[in-house]
């Protein structure tokens, strides 16, 4: 039997959406029975209400250990998708609590009941650092402390290192470090906000790139990854190193909304996530554009995917027409 955690998210709702099309039980994890809805939605979305019945959802939390071991029971693989998002850094603790001391405890739960093997969903903000000889950030990338990272980053490297540890100690692990996730539903939180931006009119783009993958590629690659014989491997999923100005067009294109079109300089950026950090104090709201958003808008990063290609001999789908296309999915929900 397999369990899912962080199934009412946007990874873990496309990997329960392609689980229940196979022959093995699932189970899935929640905390509040109101997020179930999200998941649900999905498979309406794709005409598969009768695959959402087939899961047996499971009231637990991962940071809640006694309902951990019930959960777990009977499981043969666990995929591991829970985790908190976040570049507030109001959210440190949090992250750190959730990201970090869930995962060990996943870990600590699958080492005692004998899971036979368990897939980690970590992120490409966890893998290292180039260093000033290098262009190309791979699996074997080093980690530097000593260079700035995001809270969020920091907690999802040390999740890996929690992995790490479970598996010198016998459990049998698979690590995928995706970048940018896009898939339809979810447009409250994560990618998904990017869709209601540009639906409601988004003026700015900048030109940094980043790492995107669909979210359906990745939940195939994870179950790939778990019903092969492959261990102890960690793999970076990034389907295309494309610029946010593309995304942005791909989106506008797909919505037939008219495209960002004023360039946000570095100079704009710094000056807005100053000015929203003075906002959120002057209104006790949360953080919407922080220091780590606005060095990432500028920043060009570039991701290897060959190790996974070669591994699985896999091809992921074009960037572009998924975006377009989840784009004109989203405009038939007004």
């Amino acid at each position: 039997m397999i369990l899912v955690t962080g199934g009412t998210g946007l990874v873990g709702a496309h990997l329960l959406l392609q689980l229940t099309q196979g022959d093995e039980p699932v189970r899935a994890l929640y905390r509040r029975a109101e997020t179930i809805k999200k998941t649900k939605h999905l498979f309406s979305h794709y005409n598969k209400q009768e695959l959402f019945e087939k899961i047996e959802w499971t009231e637990g939390d991962i940071l809640d250990v006694p309902s951990l071991e019930p959960a777990l029971a009977g499981i043969d693989k666990v995929y591991h998708c829970a985790a908190y998002i976040s570049f507030d850094p109001a959210d440190e603790e949090k992250l750190r609590k959730i990201n970090i001391e869930g995962t060990a405890n996943m870990v600590n739960v699958s080492l005692a009941l004998g899971i036979r093997k368990f897939c980690h969903v970590s992120s490409v903000a966890a893998l290292g650092d180039l260093k000033f000889n290098e262009i190309i950030i791979t699996e074997e990338t080093e980690w530097n402390p000593e260079k700035f990272h995001s809270d969020y980053a920091i907690s999802k490297h040390g999740a890996e290192t929690e992995v790490w540890r479970g598996w010198q100690e016998g459990l049998e692990v698979v690590i995928v470090n995706p970048g940018l996730i896009f898939g339809y539903g979810f447009w409250n939180q994560g990618s998904g906000e990017i869709f209601k931006n540009i639906d409601k009119g988004l003026y700015f783009y900048s030109k940094g790139t980043c790492g995107a993958v669909a979210a359906e590629d990745v939940a195939n690659i994870m179950i790939q990854l778990m019903e092969s014989e492959v261990s102890g491997e960690q793999y970076t999923l990034v389907a295309e190193n494309i610029s946010f100005e593309t995304i942005f067009n791909a989106i506008a294109d797909g919505m037939h909304k008219k495209r960002p079109f004023i360039y946000a300089t570095p100079f704009m950026t710094n000056v807005a996530y100053r000015l929203d950090w003075f906002f959120s104090k002057l209104l006790f709201r949360p953080r919407h554009f922080t220091r780590t958003m606005a060095k990432s808008a500028h920043r060009h990063q570039n991701f290897d995917n060959s190790k996974i290609k070669e591994t699985l001999n896999y091809n992921f789908g074009d960037i572009k027409s998924h975006l377009k296309q989840i784009a004109k999915d989203f405009r038939s929900l007004s």
